[in-house]
């Protein structure tokens, strides 16, 4: 694969599109996705092809996926009425989730994302009050116009980051934290959780290389420990091997990794072992009440 078949971040967005729309395909499938193949297109099964562990990676976007599907429904049975979805990318849970008619979902990406997600969908109907908001999260006036433009809008609100916080650095998630959290509609947050030994294991793999152009740098110290500095606590956090035993859909490895993965373990003391299973997950976060 040339090294610039991802040249941003928001390129990932077909990668984890084209998952999605194989996920759809099985008999077995755990949710169903028909327009993630429209979107995919081919690019998305170009990236999935060449990149590095695929087996491991259409599985955890798989299990997020239900992670996140399960959050939202929570969030909407205690009284949210609206969802800002921070880079959006690909996502279609606007269009095939079960949604009140009444929900307001407002989709903030690059101009360019937007752009192409709605010629690609002009279509299709959403179940709920869709918005597309074209913005640089980056940029602080844009982000900060989007939140305040929300705000007025809201009583109470879900912020939905996915596959967003690994990317940023320290410094832009402080911002963002910060920034959400003076946003007094916010009452719960989903974010990714990766422990520091994920960026390890991405490089040992080639898969940080493969993503020059979109590197993992959200490494703080202590995970948790940065999120309640900021005002925001874990109110639950759901990790990828053990939702995969719950929802009956294990890591499926080839032979030689299996071989490794339990050799290892062998000698491997019992909190070692733990301590991979908690590798990766998602967070509902909620601010702090004063």
């Amino acid at each position: 694969m040339p090294e610039s078949l991802i040249a941003n971040v928001s390129d990932t967005a077909f990668w984890v599109a084209h998952y999605r729309a194989v996920e759809t395909d099985r008999p077995d499938a755990l949710f169903r996705d028909p327009l993630a193949r429209v979107l995919a297109g081919e690019r998305g099964k170009e990236i999935a092809e060449e990149m590095p562990l695929s087996f491991f990676t259409r599985w955890a976007i798989v299990i997020r996926t239900c992670i996140i599907d399960e959050y939202i429904h929570f969030a909407l049975k205690q009284g949210i009425d609206a969802v800002l979805n921070l880079g959006a990318g690909l996502d279609t849970r606007p269009y095939r989730m079960n949604l009140p008619s009444t929900l307001l979902w407002i989709e903030a990406d690059y101009p360019k994302v937007i752009d192409y997600k709605q010629q690609r969908l002009f279509d299709h109907s959403p179940r709920c009050r869709l918005e597309h908001v074209s913005v640089n999260l980056a940029n602080l006036d844009e982000r900060r116009a989007l939140l305040e433009s929300t705000k007025s809008r809201t009583t109470k609100l879900l912020i939905l980051s996915e596959g967003v916080i690994p990317y940023l650095s320290v410094e832009e998630v402080r911002s963002l934290a910060e920034d959400l959290k003076a946003l007094d509609r916010v009452c719960y947050w989903i974010v990714d959780y990766h422990s520091p030994e994920i960026v390890k294991l991405r490089r040992r793999f080639g898969i940080q290389r493969r993503l020059q152009n979109a590197p993992f740098r959200f490494t703080p110290a202590d995970w948790f420990a940065f999120f309640r500095e900021r005002g925001w606590y874990a109110t639950e956090i759901r990790y990828l091997a053990e939702e995969g035993e719950r929802l009956q859909r294990p890591l499926e490895v080839p032979l030689l990794y299996r071989i490794f993965v339990r050799a290892r373990s062998l000698f491997s003391s019992k909190e070692r072992r733990e301590e991979l299973r908690k590798l990766s997950g998602y967070v509902l976060l909620e601010p702090a009440k004063h």
